[in-house]
């Protein structure tokens, strides 16, 4: 008993404070000094700006196309994703800015997707943008359509709305895996303009190739705040940026630090030794 008393009464004091858990707290709290000064600068209306992306300028082009070929404009998220995806979510922002459009200029919207989660959630989207811009009776729910949850099967799907419809814009956002070339070659042979986006490293370099733009990993994500400038997604990008600009600044640091360690024969931790 007396032993089991000691051990209680050893394991009752801990340390008040992990040293090993200090880089972890000094990293949040830089974080929420960046997001708090954000939104400070947010809500005293500072603007926030951001680099000219050729594939963002190029969508209000791409819909006066359209409109101006009386042909339609075909925007698909991809097989690859589900509505939890942050670039089927960033998607769907995009699709809300380019819905708004169409419904202005009269061009109609052809929306076919693989999960029927996404075409609830973009039927609503997209009646949101047209009643926005004053016109819902332009709306037509059946051009968001469900085609099939298998891969090749919704693959061979847009392809042929692709191939009865001939879009003159199509748009390829969101979350893409083998399908990617197949669509985006369909769309190459009718001569449609192309914007494409995705945030995997393998099918870029498909869309790159076959389409006229592209959006490039994180330029899906902002695509939304560029397009819509609205402060509050700019000033979230604009922190996002100065905290991976302060990560590789300490990465550079710790790199020169331990060489520094290496060649002055001390062990790197050691840094009051120095």
């Amino acid at each position: 008993m007396q032993s089991g008393l000691l051990i209680i009464a050893q394991g009752a004091d801990p340390a008040w404070f992990d040293l090993s858990k200090l880089p972890t707290l000094i990293a949040a709290l830089i974080s929420a000094g960046v997001v708090l000064f954000a939104t400070y600068r947010k809500s005293h209306g500072k603007n926030f700006e951001v680099r000219e992306i050729a594939g963002l300028k190029a969508v209000e082009d791409a819909i006066g196309r359209a409109t101006e070929m009386a042909r339609p404009l075909l925007y698909t998220p991809g097989w690859g994703g589900d509505i939890q995806r942050p670039t089927t979510i960033a998607s769907m922002n995009i699709l809300s800015h380019v819905a708004e459009k169409t419904a202005r200029y009269g061009c109609r919207l052809v929306y076919p997707t693989h999960d029927p989660v996404i075409m609830s959630v973009a039927q609503e989207v997209v009646a949101q943008s047209y009643a926005r811009a004053g016109l819902p009776d332009r709306f037509r729910p059946q051009d968001i359509s469900y085609v099939t949850s298998s891969q090749f099967g919704y693959a061979a799907a847009v392809d042929g709305i692709i191939t009865r419809l001939k879009p003159a814009s199509i748009f390829l956002l969101g979350t893409f895996e083998a399908e990617s070339l197949i669509l985006a070659e369909t769309g190459n042979s009718i001569g449609a303009i192309q914007i494409a986006g995705t945030d995997s490293t393998i099918q870029l370099s498909f869309f790159i190739v076959a389409c006229d733009y592209t959006l490039i990993g994180e330029e899906l994500f902002v695509a939304s705040g560029y397009l819509s400038q609205d402060k509050s997604i700019l000033a979230s990008v604009w922190a996002q940026d100065v905290l991976k600009l302060s990560l590789i600044v300490f990465l550079i640091m710790a790199a020169g630090w331990v060489t520094l360690a290496a060649v002055a024969g001390f062990h790197p931790g050691d840094w009051w030794k120095f």
